[in-house]
């Protein structure tokens, strides 16, 4: 139940080991909550929290959402799921259940609590998108029984059941679609786009292009988004979501690739595959929304992002060869 004195903030974040959620779990701490990360550290790492241990209000719990979590807080962000592809396709099914079963868990639990709850949602609810850039009323272009599916599916099911919760129980829930997000803390070996290039290229290998890289994407870094997390969820019962968020600047893969061979220096020379199947043409958000909602707009561009990424991975670089 709500308490009713005054006190700090307990908070918890699910999947908050990993590359979005140990980022939150740092800012909120800085805040002056408590913060109890539960995480199956799956994706996520304990390399990402260790500097917390000493934290006196930072509590770590090993729980995997698709079973029942029961705790006493008073906010729930949930963030807990696989989100590139070679991590939710090792898995497909577990991946759908992580997003529909997990959805179901942290939405009982803040029913039970009568707390706020925020859903990590992602632009993969609009699929391969026929409309551009993407406002929040698009309802996407999605192939239900491809590779990709279990991800955007399964995201689109938890949305279902936060907004089913909110009308047929009163939830307060906040719905984020996350776009691109990049930036230290990163997995190395997620097959993100980001990840794969600076890798590749701080290795000096063929840098892996899919397609002919016109596909574009647009990029957020990190920090940004997690502001963006945090206005969203102190926003008034009115705002429900989904906002997007994400910058509205966008790049062709190809552009990227070229980006982050110069800025490491590298001479890895770029290597054409074959598109994935379902891989997206274009993805880029409408964040007029987030703007009036939110007052939030991304200003760090690509270039400074991606310079910081790269010296994060090249200080990782040596510890990732050694394992």
């Amino acid at each position: 139940m709500t308490r009713l004195y005054d006190s700090r903030k307990r908070i918890l974040v699910t999947g908050g080991a990993g590359f979005l959620g140990s980022s939150l779990v740092d800012r909120l701490l800085d805040m002056g909550h408590e913060v109890l990360c539960a995480d199956n550290l799956f994706t996520g790492t304990k390399r990402n929290i260790d500097h917390l241990h000493g934290q006196s209000r930072f509590e770590f719990l090993r729980h995997d959402v698709t079973f029942p979590l029961y705790v006493e807080v008073d906010e729930i962000y949930n963030l807990a799921c696989p989100a590139s592809p070679v991590h939710y396709q090792h898995d497909p099914i577990q991946t759908t259940k992580t997003s529909v079963h997990g959805a179901i868990n942290m939405l009982g639990l803040a029913k039970r609590l009568k707390c706020k709850i925020f859903q990590a949602s992602t632009s993969e609810v609009y699929g391969d998108p026929t409309v551009h850039p993407q406002t929040e009323d698009y309802w996407g272009n999605v192939n239900p029984i491809g590779p990709r599916s279990c991800y955007d599916e399964g995201k689109r099911c938890a949305e279902t059941l936060f907004f089913d919760y909110h009308r047929q129980c009163g939830l307060l829930i906040k719905v984020a679609r996350i776009f691109n997000t990049y930036g230290p803390r990163m997995h190395h070996a997620d097959g993100r786009v980001v990840s794969n290039f600076v890798i590749q290229a701080l290795r000096g290998e063929p840098i892996t292009l899919y397609g002919d890289g016109s596909q574009t994407r647009s990029f957020c870094y990190v920090d940004e988004m997690i502001d963006g997390f945090i206005r969203l969820m102190e926003t008034d019962e009115t705002v429900t979501g989904p906002i997007n968020l994400g910058n509205p600047v966008e790049f062709s893969i190809r552009e990227l690739a070229e980006m982050t061979v110069r800025l490491t220096g590298s001479r890895s020379p770029i290597e054409y595959r074959p598109l994935p199947l379902d891989d997206p043409r274009q993805r880029r958000p409408d964040i007029t929304r987030a703007k009036q909602k939110l007052g939030w707009e991304p200003v760090i561009g690509l270039e400074e992002g991606l310079a910081r990424t790269i010296e994060y991975f090249r200080k990782l670089l040596p510890e990732i060869e050694a394992a």
